[in-house]
């Protein structure tokens, strides 16, 4: 079997090591400092990890100087492939099928493109010595990445999986854990900070057991508890939400950085929009009316006690990047609201089950 997972462990296993090379080769071809290449990009970049072992390291390491591709020009090849790949696993632990139908074909590489502009416009704005090149090796991962992924998700044979409600919860804690562990090789080595990582490593450990036990979880009782009606909506609007954000994620997150603002969230809201009409049209077709009535009231309950947990959660600690709050805020909602759901699911169960986009089963008439 192979999982994006794994591709995701080797990426970024490889961005580390690249991060060694880029130490090893400041310290030995600029006397450790990073002045060639700091002033061309925001402050926080750049702390190096060069302590007794590093230097002992360098000091050993045969011709430095055939490492300055490390600056700049690795990541740039890199970068594409672990936010595909990141992307790819949540949704293949939500949903295989579509997990298959996004990560094998147009959708694929509508998502290079658009995500390669984007790194590029990033990549103008910081204009500097290696810009033109770094443009080059984006568009050459553009072309090289997909071909990649989509031969991997084409042999992986892992069959769809309905997910009950300790799936779900399984799912939220996993996605927590996952988005924790980017965030942290994001912060320690695609900005160059590997002297950040001691710092780092024990949540970032934390977040690593977590996952672990997660997905054994999920593994194992991934199916137990029967998704009733406010549940199976949670299901399928996560599902929407993921699938619909799939090309358009990055333009949205990175508008803000472009003075686009208004227009990313613009674009935010049209896309849970849709993910919402699309979500309604799945879970009540055939529903009564009284069924309806105890739905909205369900929904309304989940979204204000989960608000609220997430609120308190977001408030909880102050973060060094505000996608780390974001996250924390995000998985405890979904977590409560699941909760929620799920316990007032328990006061009419309908007698038909209504398909969500993530089992690819009709609904009965």
């Amino acid at each position: 079997m192979v999982h994006p997972a794994a591709g995701l462990v080797l990426v970024a296993g490889l961005v580390y090591a690249n991060q060694v090379l880029f130490t090893v080769y400041v310290l030995r071809e600029h006397g450790g400092s990073t002045s060639f290449i700091a002033p061309y990009l925001p402050t926080g970049w750049f702390d190096l990890a060069d302590g007794p072992t590093m230097r002992s390291f360098a000091a050993h390491f045969p011709e430095p100087s055939v490492l300055g591709p490390s600056v700049l020009r690795v990541q740039a090849f890199l970068e594409l492939p672990f936010v595909l790949l990141a992307y790819a696993t949540v949704l293949r632990w939500l949903s295989v099928r579509w997990y298959r139908r996004l990560l094998d074909g147009l959708p694929l590489w509508a998502a290079s493109a658009v995500y390669t502009t984007v790194f590029c416009l990033v990549e103008w704005d910081f204009h500097n010595p290696y810009t033109a090149a770094d443009i080059a090796i984006r568009v050459a991962s553009a072309a090289v990445t997909p071909l990649w992924i989509g031969w991997t998700t084409r042999r992986d044979i892992q069959a769809e999986r309905r997910l009950g409600v300790a799936g779900l919860l399984a799912f939220g804690v996993s996605t927590w854990a996952l988005g924790h562990l980017v965030l942290t090789v994001y912060d320690t080595a695609l900005l160059y900070n590997l002297g950040h990582l001691p710092g780092r490593l024990p949540s970032a450990l934390v977040a690593l057991a977590v996952l672990v036990c997660a997905r054994v979880g999920a593994a194992r009782y991934g199916e137990r508890g029967d998704p009733g009606l406010a549940v199976r909506t949670v299901t399928a609007g996560l599902t929407w939400g993921l699938v619909l954000f799939f090309i358009p994620a990055l333009p949205i997150r990175y508008g803000v950085n472009f003075g686009l603002a208004l227009l990313s969230a613009a674009g935010g809201l049209a896309v849970c929009g849709a993910a919402v009409v699309l979500t309604l049209r799945e879970t009540l077709r055939g529903q009564e009316r009284g069924r309806v009535v105890l739905w909205c009231g369900q929904l309304a309950l989940a979204a204000g006690v989960g608000g609220a947990a997430g609120y308190a959660a977001l408030r909880a600690a102050t973060d060094a990047y505000y996608e780390a709050g974001l996250l924390r805020s995000a998985a405890v909602a979904f977590l409560v609201a699941v909760l929620v759901c799920a316990g007032t699911d328990q006061l009419k169960k309908p007698a038909d089950r209504v398909s969500s986009p993530a089992d690819g089963v009709r609904p009965r008439s």
